[in-house]
C-alpha cells in the first residue's frame, strides 16, 4: 500500500505544477515545478491569479482560475497559454478539482505542453496535418502496414518548371516555388485533400485517406478547379517580382489504393499506392499548362454537372482494356477562370530544328528534323512540319544550337502537327 511519504516524493519530484488553493484563490501549497513555472512560493501567501503577470496572453489563465472558484466549480479544465515574467510562452492544461469533502480547497495540476505543441506543430509542418494527426492520435498511425480504401489520386506538375533550373538562380527557384506551394496547398486543405508528398515542383494529392470522404471524387476536381484558378494570383506575384510565369497540368483519378504506414520500425512515411495512383500520374503526363484531366473512373462517382471539353482514351500499363479520361473546365458553379481561347497566329516563319521524342522523361536516341513554319502570338503554340509520324500527347525536346525547347504534340493539322511549348518559350518566339 502507497504510503503518505511516498505519495508526497511523487507531488514533490513530478515535472507538472501541483498546487492546492483556497476558495478565496490564496496559494496553500505548490510543488517545486509550480514555484519554478510561477515564481513564487506558498509561504508568500499571494492569490493564485496575482502570482500571473497582467499582461497580454495572460487573460485566459486568469480567468480560469477566477472562474471556477467565483462558480464554486467542482472541476475545471482548459488549455490555455501563459507568459511568464521573462516574456517566455508557456502552453498549459490546467485541471482543476474540489476536494469533494471540503469545496473551499482545490487541487490544481498544470502540465506544460510547450514543447510537445512544439514538435507536434514543426511534425504538421513537414507532413499533411491529416497525416500528423493521424500517427499522433490513432492506433493505426503507430504501426506498419496498409488498408485498401477507395480514393481520389490528383497529380499536379509545373510545365516547364525544371528547365528553369537552368535560368535562375537556385534560391530565386525556392522562393519561387514556395510561394506557389504556399497558394495551392491553402486550396488543398480546403476541399480536405491529403498531400502525400511534394515530387519536386509536383504534388501528390490523395482524397478520402487518411479520413475517409464520401464525395472525394467531387472534392478532388473542384480543388483542381480552383488551383488552376489562383495561378493568376501565383503568376500576378511572379511578375512583380521578375520571375516568369508558370503553368500547371492535373491529373485526377479515381479507385482503390492500399493506404498506410510504409518502411521500417526505424523510418516509416504515410503513403498510397497502387495502379490508381499510377494512372493519375500517367494522366497527368499528358496535360499541358491550365489543363486538368480526369478519367472515367473519376465522372462516374461524380454526381454533379461537369463541364467537358473532349475526351480521349489510353491503355493502362499492364490492362488489357482501354481507360477513357476527359479534359474538364468546370463542376457545378465552379469553372476555370483562365480558359485558352482561339489561337491566334503570326506570320509564316521558316525555322529549322532538330529534334528528340521524349520516352516517359527519358530522351530519345534518334534524332528527326522539322521545321516551325508558324507560331502563336503568346509563343505558346507553334505548328512544326515533319516526316516523322508524331502522335498526340508526346513530349518533344527541341534543339536548335545551343537551346533547347521543350513541347508537347497535340493534334495533326493539315500543314504540320500543332505543339505546345512547355518550356524556354521564350527562346522561340524571338531572333
Amino acid at each position: 500500500m502507497i504510503t503518505s511519504e511516498q505519495i508526497n516524493f511523487i507531488i514533490q519530484s513530478t515535472g507538472d505544477a501541483v498546487c492546492i488553493i483556497s476558495a478565496k484563490g490564496d496559494l496553500i501549497f505548490a510543488n517545486p515545478a509550480a514555484e519554478r513555472l510561477f515564481g513564487i512560493t506558498a509561504a508568500e501567501g499571494k492569490k493564485i491569479w496575482n502570482a500571473i503577470p497582467y499582461i497580454a496572453g495572460n487573460d485566459d489563465i486568469i480567468q480560469i482560475f477566477i472562474d471556477t472558484v467565483a462558480r464554486k466549480a467542482s472541476s475545471n479544465e482548459a488549455v490555455v497559454d501563459y507568459v511568464n515574467n521573462e516574456g517566455k510562452v508557456h502552453n498549459l492544461h490546467v485541471r482543476m478539482t474540489s476536494y469533494k469533502e471540503d469545496m473551499d480547497v482545490y487541487l490544481i495540476l498544470i502540465t506544460d505542453l510547450t514543447e510537445l505543441i512544439t514538435v507536434n506543430k514543426a511534425f504538421a509542418r513537414y507532413t499533411s496535418p491529416d497525416i500528423a494527426d493521424y500517427v499522433l492520435t490513432t492506433a493505426e498511425g503507430q504501426k506498419s502496414g496498409g488498408v485498401t480504401r477507395e480514393v481520389t489520386i490528383m497529380m499536379s506538375d509545373l510545365r516547364g518548371f525544371t528547365a528553369l533550373g537552368s535560368i535562375l538562380p537556385a534560391q530565386e527557384l525556392i522562393v519561387m516555388l514556395n510561394h506557389y506551394f504556399a497558394l495551392v496547398v491553402a486550396v488543398i486543405e480546403k476541399y480536405n485533400g491529403t498531400v502525400i508528398e511534394f515530387l519536386g515542383d509536383g504534388i501528390f494529392v490523395a482524397f478520402g485517406a487518411p479520413k475517409d470522404l464520401p464525395d472525394h471524387a467531387a472534392r478532388a476536381v473542384k480543388c483542381a478547379i480552383e488551383m488552376e484558378n489562383v495561378m493568376e494570383e501565383v503568376n500576378a506575384w511572379n511578375r512583380e517580382n521578375g520571375y516568369p510565369d508558370l503553368e500547371m497540368g492535373i491529373g485526377i483519378n479515381s479507385g482503390k489504393a492500399v493506404v498506410g504506414n510504409i518502411g521500417s520500425d526505424k523510418k516509416m512515411k504515410y503513403g498510397c499506392m497502387g495502379s490508381t495512383v499510377n494512372i493519375a500520374g500517367r494522366i497527368e503526363s499528358l496535360t499541358i499548362g491550365g489543363q486538368i484531366l480526369i478519367t472515367e473512373n473519376t465522372v462516374r462517382k461524380i454526381e454533379e454537372e461537369l463541364m467537358i471539353t473532349s475526351e480521349d482514351v489510353i491503355l493502362p500499363k499492364g490492362s488489357p482494356t482501354e481507360l477513357k479520361y476527359y479534359e474538364i473546365r468546370g463542376i457545378g458553379d465552379l469553372a476555370q477562370s483562365l480558359i485558352p481561347g482561339d489561337i491566334h497566329w503570326l506570320e509564316d516563319t521558316d525555322e529549322e530544328y532538330s529534334f528528340y521524342i521524349l520516352e516517359g522523361k527519358t530522351v530519345g536516341e534518334d534524332v528527326h528534323e522539322g521545321r516551325i513554319i508558324r507560331r502563336s502570338d503568346n509563343s505558346k503554340f507553334a505548328t512544326i512540319d515533319t516526316d516523322t509520324p508524331l502522335c498526340p500527347k508526346q513530349n518533344l525536346m527541341l534543339r536548335k544550337e545551343d537551346e533547347c525547347i521543350y513541347a508537347k504534340v497535340i493534334r495533326q493539322e493539315d500543314k504540320g502537327y500543332l505543339i505546345c511549348f512547355t518550356s524556354l518559350v521564350q527562346n522561340i518566339s524571338g531572333a
